[in-house]
């Protein structure tokens, strides 16, 4: 038996599978295997590949292939605002109690907080020691960068009160229609305090904001299987057009990012999660299917909604996967925090800028806040790069952005695979922190990573019903007791024999 939602069950998050943990003590079913050509990770692994045969051997006709990604992209896109929305309400409504939704607010600031501060170091340190820049006395052109610099002096103008104010929407509405998920993640925390406070008359709204993301998740179910040809388009369209950069001088500056990329998550993220009590590379395997589809569309907000369902299956509670998740997507970025410390040291090196040791703990210290709001989609991390650096223009050439800026589409990929996995990590964290992670349901789960299917977890008319919950329920509510809440996990009796 797979793991599967339940439309009538308390406390929220997922389903156990029959023969995992809490399963009773009847005989575990054996888990059911999908063949590997029924994976979606083999069909988009298979997009890659032939992205980049297209983009080597027809580099003109693969450049005009972006639009590919893009439309799968925008599609993802349309429903996340939303399924935020939904979630994070249902989540944090649930809790019943704002004391202890605000202690979760806080313990996950307070965890991305650290790792971005811990990325950044990263970052410095080691772009310090390999010194990808020194050297290479590089010539460039402003006009390169142009679009850029006009985006981040737009940026550097609101300054911390414009930051601020941007938390804040025009109209209920605009969050919505313009994709800011920061301000859709502070409307939906007020609408959560509000429902808070009308205690039982609040179930029939949290009722119904349960069935839209319920609906949302569907609709991603659908989406995602235009997910291979997204990663098509993308991965030819930056082999053809970028594909003869990583020959240039600046490949050893593209390797040492990468490099500190692995570094980052298999030595710092795997001693975390490792104290937390799980195998990082055990997690990276379970969400193998998200980070291939990062890796083609070079976009980390392209899985959101299947990395919450995923993770809410895997054990961690509803409420926290709800907050987060969309929170860590602008708070929590590491990859793009160490491309922001490496990428401002590497222009000061490459053109010959000497910048002391201080300089560069000031330069940290102003992109731990500047990192924060920088959205998860491709590109965002180089105009967040060209607003810190208007900062300290007169230690590093600001016009020096233009050295990478033709190599940012690979960096931009390493950055999404990083983001992704960090929060990924982080959310198992604050859960296991504030005491609502299911760490058998976890264990069981990475061990055996097929017994979660997608296709069931998103398909909420085909999901187990806890019997005799609509009973309970509507005696419940008749009696005028508080009745059974939606979208928690069901648990499926094991099999007698």
């Amino acid at each position: 038996m797979l793991f599967g939602r339940s439309a009538n069950s308390g406390g929220g998050g997922s389903a156990t599978a029959a023969g995992g943990p809490d399963a009773g003590d009847g005989p575990a079913q054996p888990v059911r295997r999908k063949r590997f050509h029924r994976q979606l990770y083999f069909w988009v692994l298979v997009a890659i590949a032939l992205g980049i045969a297209v983009g080597i051997a027809f580099p003109a006709q693969a450049s005009q292939m972006k639009w590919l990604a893009d439309l799968f992209i925008k599609l993802v896109k349309v429903v996340i605002a939303p399924t935020i929305f939904c979630t994070v309400v249902v989540g944090i409504a649930n809790l019943g109690d704002l004391a202890k939704a605000g202690g979760l607010a806080l313990k996950t600031l307070v965890y991305f907080t650290a790792t971005t501060l811990l990325a950044l170091t990263v970052g410095l340190v080691t772009v310090n020691i390999l010194r990808p820049g020194v050297g290479l006395n590089i010539s460039f052109d402003e006009a390169d960068a142009t679009e850029t610099l006009d985006e981040a002096s737009a940026s550097d103008a609101e300054g911390v009160s414009g930051f601020i104010l941007h938390l804040v929407p025009d109209s209920f509405f605009s969050a919505f229609v313009d994709g800011q998920l920061i301000q859709v993640l502070v409307l939906a925390i007020l609408v959560a305090c509000a429902l808070t406070f009308m205690g039982n008359r609040a179930r029939p709204a949290i009722r119904a904001l349960d069935t839209g993301a319920n609906v949302m998740f569907g609709v991603i179910k659908i989406v995602m299987y235009a997910a291979p040809i997204g990663a098509f388009g993308g991965m030819a369209y930056t082999i053809g057009e970028y594909g003869g950069e990583i020959l240039g001088n600046l490949a050893y500056f593209m390797l040492s990012f990468y490099t500190t990329c692995v570094l980052f998550i298999a030595v710092f993220l795997g001693v975390i999660a490792r104290i937390v009590g799980f195998n990082l590379f055990k997690f990276i395997r379970l969400i193998r299917d998200e980070l291939l589809i990062v890796l083609g569309t070079s976009s980390s907000e392209s899985v959101l909604p299947r990395m919450m369902t995923k993770l809410e299956a895997a054990g961690a509670k509803k409420s926290v996967v709800g907050l987060a998740i969309p929170t860590g997507y602008s708070f929590n970025l590491d990859g793009t925090a160490i491309y922001m410390t490496m990428g401002a040291i590497f222009i000061a090196q490459a053109t010959g800028a000497d910048i002391s040791i201080w300089t560069q703990i000031g330069l940290l210290l102003f992109m731990l806040l500047s990192s924060k709001g920088a959205a998860g989609v491709s590109g965002a991390g180089l105009v967040t790069l060209a607003a810190s650096l208007a900062a300290f223009d007169s230690a590093i050439p600001l016009a020096g952005i233009a050295l990478i800026v033709g190599i940012d589409r690979f960096m931009s990929e390493a950055r999404a695979l990083t983001n992704l996995i960090g929060n990924g990590v982080g959310t198992l964290v604050v859960a296991r922190w504030n005491g609502e992670l299911d760490r058998d349901r976890l264990r069981h789960v990475l061990d055996h990573p097929n017994s979660i299917d997608m296709d069931e977890l998103m398909s909420y008319d085909n999901a187990p019903e806890k019997p005799g919950a609509k009973a309970e329920a509507d005696a419940a509510a008749g009696a005028g007791a508080e009745p059974v809440e939606p979208s928690a996990p069901a648990k499926e009796p094991a099999p007698t024999g």
